[in-house]
C-alpha cells in the first residue's frame, strides 16, 4: 500500500476527530460558557449541518483546482480551527470555530476515496474508511481524557489540532501534485436519482444516524448523571466504547459481505436492545461497564452498515456523486440525533434520550421492509459484479 494512502487514513483520523471530540466535553464547555446541554450539543448539531448543506455543491465548485492543494488547504483550516476553538471566549466564537471547517470537510473526503481508488481500488478505499473508524475508536477518548488529564477543556482541541498539522505535514510530503480533470457530464450521474431504492436507503441512513447520535452525544452526561461516574472513569469507559467498537466493525465487514439486508436488520434489533438495557440498568455501575462495551461493539459499525447497505447497487461511474450525498445523510441524520436528543434531555432528563434512539432505531427496521419492483434499480451485469466486489473488499479491510 502507497505511503499516500496511509496518510489520506490519517488526515481522516484528523477531521472526524475534530468533528466528534467535542462529543467527551459536552458537559464541561456547558459548564465553562454557562450554556445549557442542549445549547452545547448544537457544537455537533451545526457542524454536521454545515456538512450536510455543503456537500453535494462543494466538488463541483472546485473541480477545476489542484487536487492535492485542495486537500492541504483543508487540513491547515482544521489546524486552525482547532486552535481558534482552544483560545475561544465565548460560547458564539467556539460556534464559529466550529463551523468554519465543516464547509470544507466533504471536500476532504470526496477528494480522498477518488485518490484511493484510483492507485489502489476498493482497498485503498476501506484503508481510508479505517481512519474514520479508528477516530470513533480512538480519537474521542484520547481527546477526552487529555481534557481531563491537563483538567481543561481546551486540551481536547489541542490535540486535536496536533493530528490535523502532523495530517497536513503528510499530505504536503507524500502526496504528488494532482491537477484538476477535465470537466464532464453530470447527467449519467443524475440518473442514479431514478433509482428508488437510493432514495429508501438514504432515508435510512438518516433515521440509523439520528438514532445512534441522539444517544452516543449525551453519552458522557448520561455516564456523569445516571451512572455517577467522574471524568477519570467516563475517559476510560469511552475509550472502551471505542475499542470494542474496532472488534465490531470487523465482525460487522464480514456479516455484511455475507448478508447485507439481514445484517442491516440484525444491528438494528442489537442496537435496541443494547439501549433498551442502558436505560433499565443505567444507575447500576457493574452492568453499565457491560451495556456500554456491547453498545459501542454494535454503534461503530453503523457508517459500515449505511455505506454498503446504499452503494452495493450503485453503478461505478456515479459513486462518487452518491458518497457525497450519503456524506449529507450522515450529517442530516448525526444533527438531527443530536438536536432531538438535546430537546429530550433537557425538558425530561438525559435518561429519556434513550428513548428517542429507540423510537428511531425502530421507525428505521420497519422501513428495511419496504420493497420497490425489481426494475425499478435494474443495472447491467457487469455493473452489478463490480459492485459486488468492491462491497467484498471495503467488508473485509475494514
Amino acid at each position: 500500500m502507497k505511503r499516500s494512502i496511509y496518510v489520506l487514513a490519517l488526515g481522516a483520523f484528523g477531521i472526524i476527530t475534530t468533528e466528534f471530540g467535542v462529543v467527551g466535553i459536552l458537559p464541561t464547555i456547558s459548564r465553562q460558557f454557562g450554556v445549557s446541554i442542549e445549547t452545547a450539543g448544537w457544537l455537533l448539531s451545526a457542524f454536521a449541518i454545515t456538512v450536510a448543506v455543503s456537500s453535494p455543491f462543494i466538488t463541483s465548485f472546485t473541480s477545476k483546482i489542484n487536487r492535492k492543494f485542495l486537500l492541504c488547504l483543508v487540513m491547515s483550516i482544521f489546524v486552525l480551527s482547532n486552535l481558534i476553538s482552544a483560545f475561544s471566549t465565548n460560547f458564539t466564537m467556539l460556534m464559529i470555530a466550529r463551523i468554519l471547517p465543516a464547509v470544507l470537510h466533504p471536500l476532504f473526503w470526496n477528494i480522498s476515496i477518488a485518490i484511493a481508488f484510483k492507485e489502489k481500488g476498493a482497498k485503498g478505499v476501506s484503508t481510508v474508511m479505517l481512519g474514520l473508524s479508528l477516530a470513533t475508536v480512538l480519537g474521542i477518548p484520547m481527546t477526552t481524557y487529555a481534557a481531563d488529564l491537563f483538567h481543561n477543556w481546551k486540551a481536547s482541541f489541542f490535540l486535536s489540532s496536533a493530528i490535523s498539522l502532523i495530517a497536513f505535514i503528510g499530505l504536503l510530503l507524500f502526496i504528488p501534485s494532482i491537477p484538476a480533470e477535465k470537466e464532464r457530464s453530470d447527467q449519467s450521474q443524475l440518473d442514479v436519482l431514478k433509482n428508488p431504492f437510493l432514495w429508501i436507503n438514504l432515508v435510512s441512513t438518516i433515521g440509523t444516524l439520528a438514532a445512534m447520535f441522539s444517544s452516543y452525544t449525551y453519552l458522557t452526561a448520561y455516564l456523569e448523571e445516571i451512572t455517577k461516574m467522574d471524568g477519570a472513569r467516563i475517559s476510560i469507559m469511552l475509550l472502551l466504547f471505542g475499542s470494542m467498537g474496532t472488534l465490531g466493525n470487523w465482525l460487522m465487514g464480514i456479516a455484511l459481505n455475507r448478508n447485507v439486508k439481514l445484517t442491516t436488520r440484525a444491528f438494528l434489533l442489537l442496537l435496541i436492545t443494547v439501549q433498551v438495557l442502558a436505560y433499565a440498568l443505567g444507575g447500576v455501575f457493574i452492568p453499565m461497564v457491560i451495556i456500554v462495551s456491547f453498545w459501542g461493539m454494535i454503534h461503530t459499525g453503523g457508517f459500515l452498515v449505511c455505506n454498503i447497505r446504499t452503494t452495493q447497487n450503485i453503478p461505478h461511474h456515479a459513486l462518487e456523486f452518491v458518497n457525497s450525498l450519503l456524506t449529507s445523510s450522515f450529517n442530516i441524520g448525526i444533527s438531527l440525533g443530536a438536536f432531538l436528543g438535546g430537546i429530550v434531555s433537557s425538558y425530561y432528563g438525559v435518561q429519556h434520550v434513550l428513548s428517542v434512539s429507540v423510537l428511531l432505531l425502530t421507525a428505521t427496521f420497519v422501513l428495511s421492509f419496504f420493497s420497490f419492483p425489481k426494475k425499478a434499480a435494474t443495472n447491467t451485469t457487469d455493473e452489478k459484479e463490480e459492485e459486488e466486489e468492491i462491497a467484498t473488499a471495503l467488508c473485509e479491510n475494514i
